[in-house]
């Protein structure tokens, strides 16, 4: 019987460099997707999912996602105040969602890296990762459904999309493997950007894992062939540690998904749109304003 997820892990360390000058002040996974910051789409798709402790490894510039999570009283007073009961709710839903712990990434070495600052906080369970500038949307959720491969496989799981884009072998990793079952390989090799005509699947892993405890010995052995070196320490590094070792990996294919990756400026512009055209506060008036562009 596999464990149960509880934790997850959210790094957040970075710079965001891409969209300076927006972020030298302020985090760019707090950048807001109509009127949430893209974070918060994060944490509550792993909350929804049955994650109860939020494990956030940021950076000494990063307390503003501290603080989004935080209660803030006079906020709070100030909205009561004025009878503004929805907001008041919504507010202080946000600080209620989870267990939140805070882990600082002191040095810029890597995701892997940001993985073993959360190595105490997490101990020996099996614990979802996001990314905290993208995210994917699918029904039901990329992690309920990381969550349901791993109660079936008990192994790492790494939620992938489907692309046949040769240019995206320029940005994704992409795995080969025994295709187990419809939309899932059994991995026995990890590419990271493989380049056209160099990948061994049409399996892209874009964003979202769930990894067994033992991730984290693999990361420490990678450590003398990266940091060590003046290099890196990626994910992908412990996850080909774990094959290196016999040990299973399992991908999965998310299904009805859709993948939005705000780490990009067009990305994350392209995000911006399709949720003002879902929102139903700003929906017709900003169809309606699109409609009447001359492109």
């Amino acid at each position: 019987m596999a464990n149960k997820v509880r934790k997850v892990v959210i790094p957040a360390a970075g710079f965001g460099t891409r969209f300076l000058p927006a972020t030298k002040a302020s985090p760019k996974e707090m950048l807001p997707i109509v009127d949430k910051p893209i974070i918060q789409y994060v944490v509550e798709e792993a909350v929804e999912a049955g994650c109860e402790q939020v494990i956030l490894v940021t950076g000494w510039h990063k307390r503003a996602i501290e603080d989004h999570f935080d209660r803030h009283f006079e906020l709070e007073a100030r909205l009561e105040k004025d009878g503004k009961v929805k907001e008041l709710e919504e507010i202080r839903r946000i600080s209620d969602l989870a267990d939140f712990v805070y882990v600082r990434q002191k040095e810029a070495l890597g995701n892997g890296h940001a993985l073993l600052c959360a190595r105490e906080i997490v101990g020996d369970e099996p614990f979802v990762v996001l990314w905290g500038d993208d995210f994917i949307t699918a029904s039901p959720s990329r992690t309920k459904q990381m969550i349901d491969a791993y109660e079936k496989y008990g192994t790492t799981i790494l939620s992938a999309i489907l692309t046949s884009n040769p240019e995206d072998t320029r940005k994704y990793g992409f795995v080969g493997g025994k295709e187990v079952d419809k939309g899932v390989i059994e991995v026995d090799q990890f590419i990271e950007k493989p380049g056209p005509g160099n990948a061994p699947s049409n399996f892209a892993i874009v964003s979202g894992y769930l990894f067994t405890p033992d991730i984290f010995e693999a990361l420490s052995a990678a450590i003398p062939e990266t940091i060590e070196k003046g290099q890196e320490l990626y994910y992908v590094d412990g996850v080909n540690k774990l094959l290196a070792q016999g040990k299973k990996v399992h991908a999965v294919e998310i299904k009805n998904a859709k993948y939005y990756d705000c780490g990009s400026k067009i990305g994350y512009l392209k995000t911006v749109i399709d949720h003002g055209l879902t929102h139903e506060d700003v929906n017709r008036e900003l169809r309606a304003y699109l409609k009447s562009l001359k492109l």
